[in-house]
């Protein structure tokens, strides 16, 4: 299947130049197209990831991709999908989040072989253009008109503070890159999600009036949830980000488990490399037990294998089973796992020297008193590694310890605690 068709079968497609004559060039051989990234934060979010995934897909099927970190466009800030100012970037802030998406941008691409990818920060070539001459070389090649056409442009005019010079001008400074990334890199196309076609178009009219050549733009549709909101928050609130360090594995992972059932197949197409026929077959296989969750714990498992890799999805399901499946044998579970856990369930490092069970769940806050302890215990209510002592005199040992270091207590059903031994 080709690249287009490809992305059409996946619901990629919302928008693009002559279809025809951009199917026709990328059959053509190897075609140079980028997708840009503003450093809005020092961390790249889910919704981030179709472009991601598509420069990638992209690449895959033979065509040279461009990662363009928007060092500049992030100084001034995109009015897409905003109802109000951004709060303008200083330069330290901007290194910041700089130095937190670059390595996530070099992830996802191939930066050697037969399609090598390239990273680019659009900083390096408009830091050092004059004021005078952008406006003669660009502005000159823009009406207003084609400016306050764009959605976002024209319901800010009639809102609110309404909008300033400042991001009224950022479509220029996205078809200056454009423009630039054609004369000096060959690039032929732009991709971006569905809010992003009026700076786009603009940047393939600027090549076409300024160079004379064809270029092309496709879109995709912003990833949203049935109720229209992005997919960019968990049920909670909680941003889902691509770093480790802002979002663990184990938390990117829970936040697609809970999917609606309608949208698994198109978050398998959207956002694994799985193919249509094997997303089909999964989604089947999902319709006939949907209480088993079989499409959505597919759809977290591939999801954070892309985006931390497989070792972290591993250690993710595995902490998963420990906190949700009452039947996993604790005593085979991995260290990584218990680390998962350690940082979602409370814990505490302990001596366990002449500690007996019931001191231990009422210093841990399981129960608040000795006498409630030694009930639970006795009422069967409480778990030792997933196991129920039945003596409440029962004092761990080092023997007791999951790879010579952890124990996991549990009262109930969902009161947990994670003890490291010192």
């Amino acid at each position: 299947m080709d690249i287009l068709s490809d992305l059409e079968a996946r619901g990629l497609i919302h928008d693009t130049t002559d279809r025809a004559a951009l199917a026709s060039r990328l059959a053509a051989g190897p075609v140079v197209l980028y997708c840009g990234f503003d450093p809005t934060a020092d961390s790249l979010h889910v919704g981030n990831l179709i472009g991601l995934l598509t420069l990638r897909r992209f690449q895959l099927a033979g065509h040279l991709p461009i990662s363009l970190a928007g060092g500049a466009t992030g100084m001034v800030g995109d009015p897409s999908g905003r109802d109000s100012e951004r709060n303008l970037l200083d330069d330290e802030g901007l290194a910041k989040n700089l130095e937190g998406i670059l390595p996530q941008l070099r992830q996802f691409l191939e930066f050697d072989g037969e399609s090598p990818a390239k990273l680019l920060d659009n900083r390096a070539w408009t830091v050092g253009t004059s004021v005078l001459d952008f406006l003669r070389d660009i502005g000159k090649h823009v009406t207003v008109n084609q400016m306050i056409a764009k959605d976002s442009v024209r319901s800010r005019m009639s809102e609110g503070d309404g909008i300033s010079f400042t991001e009224f001008s950022y479509m220029l400074l996205q078809g200056y890159d454009f423009l630039w990334l054609a004369e000096n890199e060959k690039c032929e196309l732009q991709v971006g999600g569905s809010d992003q076609w009026g700076n786009i178009v603009l940047g393939a009219d600027l090549i076409r009036r300024k160079l004379g050549k064809t270029a092309h733009a496709m879109t995709w549709p912003l990833l949203t949830k049935p109720d229209g909101s992005k997919y960019g928050k968990t049920a909670g609130g909680e941003t889902i980000w691509l770093s480790a360090e802002k979002m663990s594995p184990y938390r990117f992972y829970q936040s697609w488990i809970g999917v609606d059932d309608s949208e698994v197949r198109k978050l398998l197409l959207q956002l694994t490399f799985l193919s249509v026929q094997e997303v089909d077959s999964l989604v089947a296989e999902h319709e006939d037990q949907p209480h088993l969750r079989i499409g959505q714990r597919a759809l977290a498992n591939e999801i954070t294998k892309i985006v931390h890799g497989e070792p972290a999805a591993d250690s993710a399901i595995e902490a998963s089973q420990v906190l949700f499946d009452s039947t996993m044998d604790i005593s085979a579970v991995s260290e990584s796992a218990l680390d998962f856990v350690s940082r979602e369930v409370p814990y505490s490092e302990i001596a366990l020297a002449d500690v007996s069970l019931v001191d231990l769940l009422v210093e841990t806050g399981l129960c608040q008193s000795r006498k409630e302890a030694k009930r639970a215990v006795t009422e069967g209510g409480v778990y030792v590694n997933g196991e129920r002592p039945s003596d409440s005199g029962f004092a761990p040992t080092s023997n007791d310890l999951l790879h010579g270091k952890y124990l996991l207590l549990r009262r109930g059903k969902k009161s947990w605690h994670l003890l490291k031994a010192t």
